[in-house]
């Protein structure tokens, strides 16, 4: 799609604290896709809002550090930096206290964030940063500002800050949806559509906003890509799971980077599963992983 093309990518959303009983990590999963993005050496810009306190400003020095463009981070004055109280049960699964309201509940539209979309071929946003009218409103302003950019709906559904309808607008603008199994069930659900089985729902979303490309993961039991009007599917890597925070963004970030570079499906499918399963083995969103690791691991598991 982008054959030979250096793809700029841009992440809007939140950026924040993940608290893991005493110990901080930085994440949010608009900053963990950015991250991972960036990793594999593609430019990156970052479209958010911290708070004028330590948080935010350890935030921007970490995304700089990473060499993801900073210009459409906003500070505000009003509202501190986002943290999330993270709790994990014995599997390492993951559930969320999410500060409201935050720094990135206030992300504003201005002549930076613009020139940043602008420029965009991949524009990723997710459904929690919508939970607040001023984010919500700058996120559908952007996504109207260029209409030639590839965008890549991650859903993200936290209690309360989602409602159908609002899950419908954003999927309607995507190119690309990105579910969890029990996501797409029950967003098909409230549309309407009662099916236990993932492809039938898949080809339900894909028909209903007109989106074509649709992913949805499976935890343990792999993933679900429909691309050009063809299913594909990838069984996982097994591997001991630390915990889940991130993986299902760096699995994202992986497969659409190789999708957009022109990778065929089962490659770009087998690569995200990868990262995604390395991901899962280490503590925390962000884990640095090199490109070497990840080509061992695949052959590792062959």
């Amino acid at each position: 799609m982008f054959l030979n093309k250096k793809i700029n990518a841009v992440s809007y959303g939140e950026v924040l604290f993940d608290v893991f009983g005493g110990e901080k990590k930085i994440g949010g999963a608009p900053l963990n896709l950015a991250l991972r993005t960036a990793s594999f050496g593609f430019p990156v810009a970052m479209i958010s809002a911290v708070g004028n306190d330590e948080d935010g400003k350890v935030i921007c020095d970490y995304v700089r550090e990473n060499q993801l463009d900073t210009s459409g981070i906003m500070t505000t004055q009003n509202y501190d930096t986002g943290i999330v109280q993270v709790t994990l049960n014995e599997r390492g699964s993951a559930t969320y206290e999410i500060k409201f309201p935050s720094a990135w509940d206030f992300i504003e539209i201005n002549n930076d964030t613009l020139n940043v979309v602008k420029n965009a071929d991949v524009f990723f946003y997710g459904s929690l940063v919508c939970r607040n009218d001023a984010s919500r409103n700058t996120l559908f302003r952007l996504l109207d500002s260029n209409p030639e950019m590839f965008k890549v709906f991650d859903v993200n559904l936290r209690k309360p800050f989602y409602h159908i309808e609002l899950l419908e607008q954003l999927m309607n603008k995507s190119d690309f949806i990105k579910f969890n199994d029990e996501e797409i069930l029950e967003i098909a659900g409230e549309l309407g559509f009662k099916s236990d089985d993932i492809e039938e729902n898949i080809r339900f979303i894909s028909e209903k906003t007109n989106t074509s490309s649709v992913c949805v993961t499976l935890g343990k039991h792999g993933s679900i890509l429909l691309w050009n009007n063809k299913f594909y599917k990838h069984g996982g890597y097994p591997v001991k799971v630390v915990d889940t925070v991130g993986a299902g963004d760096s699995f994202l970030a992986s497969l659409i980077t190789q999708l957009l570079s022109d990778k065929n499906p089962e490659t770009a499918l087998d690569f995200a599963s990868a990262v995604g399963a390395l991901v899962a083995s280490y503590s925390g969103a962000n884990p640095k992983l090199q490109n070497d690791e990840i080509v061992e691991f695949m052959k590792e598991r062959v």
